[in-house]
């Protein structure tokens, strides 16, 4: 397979060099393969930045965005950063060695605005053409950290994502069982967790849906697992 190009209209992308000597090596030498999308939960964009660069914080991301378009890289993208904890996707349980982390800009309880937007789409854009990853393979945290992490929550725009081709949005297929198929699709849960399961599915493909498990979410989950590939 080869490179994949880079979306037409897609503006070139040049982040501030800003480091952070919270980083390693890629464990037992793999390959970035997914991107994981966070929110900071914090003001500024430039405490967030330098917070992920202390070495107290013993956290990281390779890029952070600013809520004004500004774009910061903080971790080479061949490196590990410490961005996804003990989250696991599929078959990954070592999320961190397998992803680039970006980190944007917001509290949780905001929109996320257009420069901000449009720069996350270039740096997409880019991450995913260097590293041949499918637009499948851009998730959220709170998609491999269930009832840990939320971010980058309901206000966040995937199905904008989704449009360019940086993200996806599944098409209804015929519902069948919710469960197994977000098994395949990826999520790792237990039994306890369903609730949980179902809140952060929403959160990213459902917004604003309420109530019990329906055949909507079903059918949405079919057409998911369906077409992601979790490993």
């Amino acid at each position: 397979m080869g490179p994949r190009a880079v979306p037409r209209g897609a503006r070139r992308l040049t982040p501030l060099w800003h480091p952070s000597d919270n980083f390693g090596p890629r464990r037992l030498g793999v390959r970035a393969d997914m991107v994981v999308l966070h929110y900071t939960a914090m003001e500024g964009a430039e405490a967030a930045r330098d917070w992920l660069c202390a070495a107290e914080s013993s956290v990281s991301a390779h890029y952070v965005i600013g809520r004004h378009g500004t774009c910061w890289q903080l971790v080479r993208e061949d490196m590990r950063a410490w961005h996804a904890g003990l989250g696991a996707w599929g078959s990954v349980a070592e999320v961190n060695s397998r992803s680039i982390g970006i980190e944007i800009a917001n509290t949780g309880a905001e929109p996320f605005p257009e420069p901000q937007m449009a720069t996350l789409e270039s740096l997409l854009a880019g991450i995913l053409a260097r590293w041949n990853i499918p637009p499948e393979r851009v998730i959220g945290h709170s998609d491999l950290a269930l009832g840990r992490k939320i971010d980058p929550g309901p206000r966040f725009d995937w199905a904008r994502l989704a449009r360019r081709g940086l993200a996806i949005h599944p098409s209804p297929a015929t519902p069948g069982d919710f469960h197994a198929e977000a098994r395949r699709a990826g999520y790792v849960f237990d039994d306890t967790q369903h609730a949980t399961l179902l809140a952060a599915f929403r959160d990213r493909f459902r917004p604003g849906a309420r109530g019990p498990l329906c055949d909507a979410d079903r059918a949405l989950m079919a057409g998911l697992a369906a077409r992601w590939p979790a490993d």
